[in-house]
């Protein structure tokens, strides 16, 4: 076994969900959640099959993240994982809804941080370990540190 480490893209402005399901339904069920979740949002998804035909199936409504996810998908070649690029929403607006389709098994991570995928590569292929999401922390929050994070979350109209 060899272990890799693979730095995943995510454009300007853009999240990333990363999970594992396992049925080729997923892409199309994900697709219908997307769309369907927040009106307006723009995303790319990429399913890598691990059975049959093995290909990375797409879909999305911008043609940029269906890209990047797809080579995404690519970099990984890690079977049955998916991962969702999406703007003009957050992951918290979908997340829950990702969770709940039934081909869904797990979410590595929900970020807008940098992203490096874990993975293990055998004789059969590759699979996800684990992610290293985003940096390690440099101190711990004070006054001011709390007063942004207050400031942020209604900003973004999480909180009154």
């Amino acid at each position: 076994m060899e272990l890799k480490v693979v730095k995943l893209i995510i454009p300007e402005g853009a999240n990333i969900i990363l999970g594992q399901s396992h049925f080729i339904k997923t892409v199309e069920d994900l697709d219908e959640i997307l769309v369907g979740t927040v009106p307006g949002a723009k995303f790319g998804l990429a399913f890598s099959e691990s059975s049959g035909d093995c290909l990375i199936r797409a879909e999305g409504n911008d043609e940029q993240l269906k890209a990047a996810a797809t080579r995404n998908a690519g970099l990984m070649a890690a079977g049955h994982t998916f991962n969702i690029l999406l703007q003009d929403a957050f992951p918290i607006n979908v997340l829950n809804a990702i969770k709940l389709c039934p081909e869904v098994c797990r979410i590595f991570c929900a970020t807008a941080n940098p992203v490096e995928v874990i993975l293990a590569e055998t004789e059969q292929g590759r699979g996800i370990l684990g992610v290293v999401d985003g940096l390690s922390p440099k101190g711990v929050e004070d006054e001011a540190g709390r007063a942004w994070r207050h400031e942020i979350l209604r900003k973004f109209g999480y909180k009154k």
